[in-house]
């Protein structure tokens, strides 16, 4: 039997149609689960995946309010049980309003946040490349990927900067809390690759265990071929199953796949 995943929906949710279709492409016997949901089902989930989008219209910080609602007590449970859980966006947000990322010291309480992006603030949506910054094996999802992996998606927020006081960023990079850095397709890294001012050029952050993993851009929006910015779409072009086969951004999904199995 196929690995059961919860795909979380608050309102203000988005994205989580693509997001379960990336799941069930590798495999994922994949569920949308709504906020209002009986807890004793959402226990029952093997892994969770946070989607993107403005839970509760991002009042007060993004994240903040859907971090303290009733459904995620669940996730809290499921991840210090060991379960998997992926936050995409506003996901990623809000698994660091929650605590579930970084979690230095394995304390889950929020020890750093994605504030309002460098370019004052203003809402971007850009295409972008991360490259794995940790050891495959330092994070369930990344564990079979290859060292240093370069994978395509969209960055798509307000508010996407990594920011944290300077003990605690020094803790994450210390720690190998940082899963993926911003970079160039090639995957050489500089500042003018990261599209929002994320300290430590953060794209994604990982928790101590290394079963929550918390990613700002959408590696579903790029996750096959004819959704590609690059050659390989224009390559594809007249090719109907070319233009359709999965790749990119779909090496997450496959990750939680693997990790599952």
């Amino acid at each position: 039997m196929s690995a059961r995943v919860g795909v979380l929906a608050f309102p203000g949710t988005n994205s989580e149609d693509e997001t379960i279709r990336a799941c069930r492409a590798v495999g994922l016997d994949t569920e949308l689960v709504h906020w209002n949901a009986d807890l004793d089902a959402v226990r029952a989930f093997d892994a969770y995946v946070l989607p993107g989008g403005f839970a509760y219209e991002d009042r007060v910080r993004a994240g903040a309010i859907a971090a303290h609602a009733r459904l995620m007590v669940a996730v809290r449970e499921g991840a210090a049980a060991g379960k998997f859980v992926l936050g995409i966006c506003n996901g990623a947000q809000i698994l660091l309003e929650s605590g579930l990322a970084p979690a230095l010291d394995g304390h889950a309480r929020a020890q750093a946040g994605f504030a309002r992006n460098a370019n004052g603030g203003r809402f971007r949506s850009t295409h972008v490349h991360v490259k794995l910054a940790i050891p495959p094996e330092r994070c369930a999802i990344t564990r079979e990927m290859a060292p240093g992996i370069v994978i395509p998606a969209w960055a798509s927020h307000g508010e996407g900067r990594l920011a944290a006081q300077p003990l605690v960023l020094e803790a994450i990079a210390r720690d190998e809390r940082v899963a993926f850095v911003y970079c160039d397709r090639d995957g050489n890294v500089s500042d003018a690759d990261v599209p929002n001012g994320s300290a430590l050029g953060a794209a994604a952050l990982v928790n101590d265990r290394g079963n929550v993993l918390a990613i700002m851009p959408h590696p579903e929006r790029d996750a096959w071929t004819y959704m590609h910015v690059d050659a390989s779409r224009d390559a594809a072009r007249r090719n109907t199953a070319a233009m359709l086969a999965p790749s990119g951004g779909i090496a997450f999904f496959v990750g939680l796949a693997k990790a599952l199995r």
